[in-house]
């Protein structure tokens, strides 16, 4: 039978010469990371005009002439969260087993919607799953599911607890049919998802209670208590506790324990936002931070931020994984997935918002499994004792004003020498010329926080190649580049 011709197939000999051409440059990326800037200075108009084809071309192009364009395009014009000076958003420099994961990955291509039609992907998407339950501490029967990354893990737990403790005619007839105002509490530093989902699922912004923090940025549990307590003698009905663990400026952890216990007092859902922070309760030392998460009924975390996994890669954990079936299953006459030879099926598409879904959970089940939870307990230790280095060195120098650290972020602003503190209005100014300067300079990367109404310098280290050397360097780099800055504002 002749074979069909096409543009799109490659021989295997011609597929080996592009791959091998490919992980060549790869590893040599990889070798060399700290050696090029963090990210390019381009603006977006210049960057577009990197792009060769301008129209959509009526024609093909050769596949090795297309793949050394392409990666030269990729290394010379993009950011960077591999190199050790990474510091700016929660992403971590990738495992590279979790790349070559993602390589495998693609080539089987499977749908991990249902089991029939990703049969060991949906085996190793559980074990996996049950894994990551283990790792933070929680009961290995919690169930979940891979997604993309910290907004949709969030959501997900969200949507269960809302199809659990709203009325039970949501389904059919709505929010809106409810006679009382279903209410969502949370700190005033929990991340902007909860506003999104508020929005998004029906409740609407005002349904959110944001909780003013204590001087630690916890949580305020009295202030919880007093705004659930007028809630329910205003009639609404009190619906979700949001507890943070590793707020994304600061790191710090809420009270999860007391949070646990107010839930259960008042029947409401408990979800844990562990996008960032979460991988820390590996450490034995960390154990009393992060009492109270296995009383959790949903936890959000993201192997792609502290466990080192290659973009995208987050998770939801619910502690009855049926919350999770009774909030996205259906079953329309044209899925037929459940034949199974009598035993139970397990389709992840009734478990999420997706039907067709990538493997993501490969890279995760790989990197844990060469890592171990001693490499994890290493590293994630190492990653925390830099940030504490940093801070140390901020606090000592006589122009740098250190202001917190948490888990693996520190923050900290730039104070010229003699400069009154209390000058808000210029050293917010300053500093903020100042990061932007340090970002588009590709030598350090790192972004903002707002402490007190104080603009600082946030330094967030989830990074396996980040060393001693490197914090050293940074410092350094804030103080002359803090100086340049001033010099440069005083005239104006």
């Amino acid at each position: 039978m002749k074979l069909r011709s096409n543009t799109i197939e490659l021989d295997k000999s011609q597929f080996k010469k592009i791959g091998y051409q490919l992980i060549d440059q790869i590893a040599n990326f990889i070798e060399t990371v700290d050696q090029n800037p963090i990210t390019t200075a381009k603006t977006p108009s210049e960057l577009q005009k990197q792009l060769e084809q301008t129209t959509f071309p009526e024609k093909g192009r050769s596949p090795e002439e297309l793949m050394s364009y392409t990666t030269e395009l990729l290394l010379k014009n993009s950011l960077f969260n591999s190199h050790p000076k990474f510091m700016g958003y929660i992403t971590s420099s990738p495992a590279p087993i979790g790349i070559l994961a993602d390589l495998l990955a693609s080539a089987i291509n499977q749908n991990v919607g249902a089991q029939i039609l990703s049969p060991i992907a949906t085996e190793i998407e559980k074990q996996t799953v049950k894994w990551l339950a283990e790792f933070i501490g929680v009961s290995s029967s919690y169930g979940g599911i891979l997604v993309s990354g910290g907004n949709m893990a969030n959501f997900t737990g969200f949507l269960a607890g809302r199809t659990e403790k709203a009325p039970k005619s949501i389904k059919e007839e709505g929010i809106s049919n409810s006679d009382k105002k279903l209410t969502v509490y949370c700190s005033k530093s929990t991340h902007t998802w909860v506003d999104k989902a508020a929005i998004l699922f029906g409740l609407g912004s005002n349904a959110i209670r944001w909780i003013p923090t204590t001087s630690t940025n916890q949580m305020d549990i009295m202030a919880l208590e007093k705004r659930i307590a007028s809630d329910l003698a205003n009639g609404n009905h009190p619906m979700m506790i949001v507890g943070t663990a590793g707020d994304v400026s600061t790191g710090v952890v809420d009270d999860l324990n007391k949070l646990n216990e107010i839930s259960k007092k008042h029947n409401m859902w408990f979800h844990i936002d562990g996008a960032y922070g979460i991988p820390a309760a590996v450490i034995p030392s960390l154990k009393s931070m992060f009492e109270g998460v296995e009383g959790a009924d949903s936890i959000a975390l993201d192997p792609h931020k502290w466990l080192y996994s290659p973009l995208e890669a987050g998770c939801t954990l619910v502690k009855d994984p049926q919350h999770l079936i009774n909030t996205f299953s259906s079953h329309p006459e044209y899925y037929k997935f459940d034949n199974m030879e009598g035993e139970t099926t397990h389709n992840f598409y009734e478990y999420g918002l997706q039907n067709s879904r990538g493997f993501r959970a490969l890279k995760v089940w790989m990197a844990l499994q060469q890592i171990g939870r001693e490499g994890y307990v290493k590293l994630i230790s190492e990653d925390i004792a830099l940030s504490k280095m940093m801070f140390d060195l901020a606090n000592a120098h006589p122009e740098i004003d250190a202001l917190t650290q948490n888990l693996s972020i520190a923050t900290f602003r730039y104070v010229p020498l003699h400069h009154d503190l209390s000058d808000l209005e210029y050293l917010n100014k300053l500093n903020d010329e100042l990061l932007s300067e340090l970002q588009k300079g590709g030598e350090v990367f790192l972004s903002n926080a707002i402490i007190s109404e104080k603009y600082c310098m946030r330094a967030c280290i989830v990074n396996f190649r980040t060393a001693e050397k490197d914090i050293n360097e940074i410092i350094e780099m804030v103080v002359i580049g803090g100086r340049k800055v001033h010099a440069r504002l005083l005239k104006q």
